[in-house]
Parts: structure tokens; C-alpha cells; sequence
């Protein structure tokens, strides 16, 4: 019996750090950013319960159209990793001389500490001195200076491509991983056979990294639906808010505005997503693990 309890006590002991951490920096900062979403909390020192005002200020056209520009740019942002990552790592996995200088060659957008980068591709994106539209006035596709960042469409794809590059590295080292873990027998048995190399992507390849691609989608769709960096440091959600996601918006509306109580409606309604989408990464990995487990 005291071994028992001792040894219930040594568990719980070696849980405890862990339980206090996900209290004091998970937990609490939840029930109360829902708890200040009731009110009308700001630099006033006076807080009142104004019940769900916040949640009905924030559906509106204006925030509709920051929820649906937020879902486009998560999708082409994480369609082009995923297209551009598939394809990096085949090209990685052939064999061809020079391969490990390549897969090398790889990192840096992602060893690169992200401010540095963004900073970069702002540098880049300048119409007076930038090299994107140097070399566009050089080609004669342009006849002067593109700003991109001064215009909605431009700025808008600017920040998914500079997300892109930043995301890229990962995602095709993954998906290489995912490449070279396929039984060489396949590809000899398909190439005996006569099959393409197109045919062996399709029948071998794909599939068979099939459960790495949704996964990696997944993680990435919910690292992409809250990113903030990029967008903050490139445009700060301008110009004309055309840049302006739901991280950006909640930022802007309880740090800048000082709108605490709305800022926290806007960060439960993010939560919210992510939590919907957290959830459909755990139901489709079980699926896939259930999948592997019957063949």
C-alpha cells in the first residue's frame, strides 16, 4: 500500500511541471481572452459586461471579407508548398551527380531566421531599387518601377510567395524523407515492366506518400492560417487592408486600437478555427493510421 501511494506521488510529481505549464501559459490565457471577450475591456480602467456586442461587431461584410481573404491566402499559400515541394523531392531523390549540393542548397530559406528573409524579400519587392523590378524594366517587360507592395493584387501575391519560399524548404525535405522510405523494388518491378517515369510517379510515388502529403498539408494549413510575420513586417496588412488576415486584424484591433474586449472576440473566433482544423488533423491521421494498420 505505501509503495503504492509512493509511487503515485513520484508520478505525479514528474507531471506536475508539465500540468503547471499548460495551466499558467495554455489555459489561463484562454479563459481569459473568452472572459474579456464579454467586455468592453481598453486603456479605460472601468470593464463592463457588454455579453456578445464584440461577437456582433466583428460578423460584419468588412470581417467576412477578412475570413474569406484569410482562407485564400492559407489555400494558394499551402497548394503551392505542397506542388513545389512534391516536385522538389523528386528532382532531390534522383540520382544525379551533385544531388547532396542541391538538397543542401535547399536549407537556407529555411535556416535563415524568418525577419532576416522577409526583410530580404521586402528589399526585393522595392520599385526604386529592388532587383524583381530591375530586372523586370531590364527584360523590357516593364517600362518603370512595379512597387509591389504600394498595390492590393501585387502585395497580396508578394506575401504568398515570400510565405512560399520560407515554407518550401521544409515541406520537401519531409516529403523526400517520405520518397526514400518507398521500397526500391516497386520502381525496378514498374521499370522492368516498361513504365514511365511519369507512370511511376503516379502509381508508386504519389500514393505511397500519400499520408506524408496530408499530412504535411495539414500541419501546414494551420501554420499558415496564423501566420503573422510576413504579412506584419512586409505590409503591416495594407495597403488598403488588402493584406489584412484574421491574425492581422485581431493585432491590429487590440494592440493597436487598444480594443482589448473586440481584439479577444476576434481571437476567439481564430481559436476556434484552428481548433476545427486541429481536429481534422487528428481524424484524418487516425484514418490513415487505421488504413496502414488493415493493410
Amino acid at each position: 500500500m505505501i509503495n503504492s501511494r509512493s509511487s503515485l506521488f513520484f508520478a505525479w510529481a514528474l507531471l506536475a511541471p508539465a500540468i503547471i505549464y499548460v495551466l499558467v501559459i495554455v489555459a489561463w490565457p484562454l479563459v481569459e481572452t473568452f472572459r474579456l471577450s464579454f467586455t468592453d475591456a481598453s486603456l479605460r480602467k472601468v470593464t463592463n459586461y457588454v455579453g456578445t456586442a464584440n461577437y456582433e461587431k466583428i460578423f460584419n461584410e468588412t470581417f467576412a471579407g477578412v475570413i474569406w481573404r484569410t482562407f485564400t491566402w492559407t489555400f494558394f499559400s499551402v497548394a503551392l508548398k505542397m506542388i513545389i515541394g512534391t516536385f522538389g523531392a523528386v528532382l532531390l531523390n534522383a540520382a544525379v551527380p551533385g544531388r547532396h549540393v542541391f538538397r543542401i542548397l535547399t536549407m537556407p530559406p529555411w535556416i535563415v531566421p524568418m525577419a532576416i528573409g522577409i526583410f530580404m524579400w521586402g528589399w526585393m519587392y522595392n520599385g526604386q531599387f529592388g532587383m524583381i523590378s530591375g530586372l523586370l524594366q531590364r527584360f523590357g517587360i516593364t517600362d518603370g518601377p512595379v512597387a509591389f507592395l504600394a498595390y492590393g493584387h501585387t502585395a497580396y501575391w508578394a506575401t504568398i510567395v515570400t510565405d512560399v519560399w520560407i515554407g518550401v524548404p521544409m515541406v520537401t525535405i519531409y516529403f523526400l524523407a517520405a520518397i526514400q522510405s518507398i521500397p526500391k523494388d516497386l520502381y525496378e518491378a514498374a521499370w522492368a515492366d516498361g513504365a514511365s517515369r511519369w507512370t511511376r510517379f503516379r502509381r508508386i510515388t504519389l500514393p505511397l506518400m500519400m499520408p506524408a502529403v496530408v499530412t504535411m498539408s495539414m500541419l501546414s494549413l494551420i501554420a499558415t492560417f496564423n501566420s503573422f510575420d510576413i504579412i506584419w513586417i512586409l505590409t503591416q496588412g495594407g495597403p488598403s487592408g488588402s493584406t489584412t488576415t484574421m491574425i492581422i486584424d485581431t493585432y491590429q484591433t487590440a494592440i493597436g486600437s487598444k480594443k482589448y474586449g473586440e481584439g479577444a472576440a476576434r481571437a476567439v473566433v481564430i481559436c476556434i478555427f484552428l481548433s476545427l482544423f486541429c481536429l481534422a488533423y487528428f481524424r484524418v491521421t487516425r484514418k490513415l493510421q487505421n488504413m496502414g494498420g488493415k493493410e
